[in-house]
């Protein structure tokens, strides 16, 4: 049976986000992207270097956006290079929140997010634990990390266990 390339139900855009969004502006009142933002910190020519790359497409989803506005990039950087390089890049163009590390210490479950807002007093919303900043160690230009692992909820403050035969 051969496949048939059925029509799509919306409107379909093959482009390299890398050069930029080709769009009005504020013509979008939100953005979510899906394992596609870690990609452009990696180069297949000479003439792709990877901070413009990230700053052409920043500055242009910083248009494309109405004012008000917010977007949630879930990506996996390959280093914490990498993910500092992103976050430094959307606090360059304007872009207020952080990374957020859903189960930070987990290597099948591990999602990086970076929540992005016009409002400068904007700070991204918690993972899914508590702890802060394994990631990037604390806040870098506007853009704040916080660590969750929902293990560990619940145990703040609990005394540790003690092991058989050891200690009084």
């Amino acid at each position: 049976k051969q496949w048939k390339e059925e029509p799509s139900p919306g409107d379909l855009l093959h482009h390299d986000m890398g050069t930029g969004l080709p769009f009005r502006p504020a013509s979008f009142d939100a953005c979510i992207s899906i394992s596609a933002l870690q990609w452009l910190c990696y180069s297949n020519s000479k003439d792709q270097i990877p901070k413009r790359r990230l700053m052409r497409f920043f500055s242009s989803l910083y248009q494309v956006l109405r004012r008000g506005a917010r977007a949630v990039l879930q990506f996996y950087p390959e280093t914490s290079e990498h993910a500092i390089l992103i976050s430094e890049c959307a606090a360059k163009v304007g872009f207020a929140g952080g990374i957020v590390v859903d189960y930070p210490n987990s290597t099948k479950a591990k999602k990086h997010y970076l929540v992005l807002s016009f409002e400068r007093a904007y700070k991204a919303p918690a993972g899914l634990t508590g702890m802060e900043g394994s990631l990037l160690n604390g806040e870098r230009e506007g853009v704040r990390v916080a660590d969750k692992d929902p293990k560990k909820a619940g145990r703040k403050g609990a005394p540790p266990k003690k092991k058989k035969g050891v200690g009084k």
